[in-house]
């Protein structure tokens, strides 16, 4: 016989107490079995987790705490100071970042200062030789040259510098503020198109006289 649950039911109707203990015991292992085969053929439950996104790779080395200096082509150039430096070479394209902001010092052959750039958030992409300054950017050089926007692009292979968001230009002579910017790596030689602000009358070919200068430049 089986009960509701389909387990095997023993039923003893003998008084002899050592047949009776055996079957209890038989009855048991019976019991048992079924639990055991029950339990054997219920189908496992797999823990899987997410695939690994190839964007949520880790760095390969974090630096904290960053003040050195860099080389190029044997000279030294820059010295680099941020609180977090990090080097990711799974990502496509490889890149360095700077979440916690960056600050360059650039040397001339001499060592001497020739300007300094900050910004918030900074990647260097090494295969390109390309760096992206993005947040509150600030450049200055020698001359007095002041530079501000909230995203530059620096380009090691051309050395220079570009940006297609709104930049100012500010120097002892004049401002220019525009919608695209691009410079030499020095910034003596710079263009800002779509611009408007404050000129000198040799800044135009053919210059009118000063009191009647147009405030805009096409």
């Amino acid at each position: 016989m089986r009960d509701k649950n389909g387990f095997a039911m023993i039923c003893v109707t003998t008084t002899d107490k050592s047949f009776h203990w055996r079957s209890a015991l038989m009855a048991l292992a019976i019991i048992c079995f079924h639990l055991s085969f029950g339990l054997a053929c219920s189908q496992p439950q797999e823990h899987t987790a997410a695939a690994v996104n190839p964007e949520d790779s880790v760095s390969m080395m974090t630096s904290y705490g960053v003040n050195t200096l860099i080389s190029d082509s044997g000279v030294i150039k820059y010295r680099i100071v941020t609180e977090r430096w990090d080097v990711n070479t799974v990502r496509q394209p490889s890149r360095w970042e700077f979440m916690k902001g960056v600050f360059f010092e650039q040397f001339d052959e001499q060592f001497h200062v020739q300007a300094y750039i900050q910004a918030d958030t900074a990647w260097y992409f090494d295969q390109q030789r390309l760096w992206k300054l993005r947040g509150r950017v600030n450049l200055r050089n020698i001359d007095g040259l002041i530079y501000t926007s909230e995203e530059l692009y620096w380009d090691g292979i051309r050395h220079e510098f570009y940006s297609n968001v709104f930049s100012r230009v500010v120097t002892p002579e004049r401002t220019m503020e525009g919608t695209y910017f691009r410079s030499d790596e020095n910034m003596t030689r710079y263009t800002v198109s779509n611009s408007e602000g404050s000129f000198l009358a040799s800044d135009f070919e053919d210059s009118e006289p000063t009191d009647t200068l147009p405030n805009k430049a096409q």
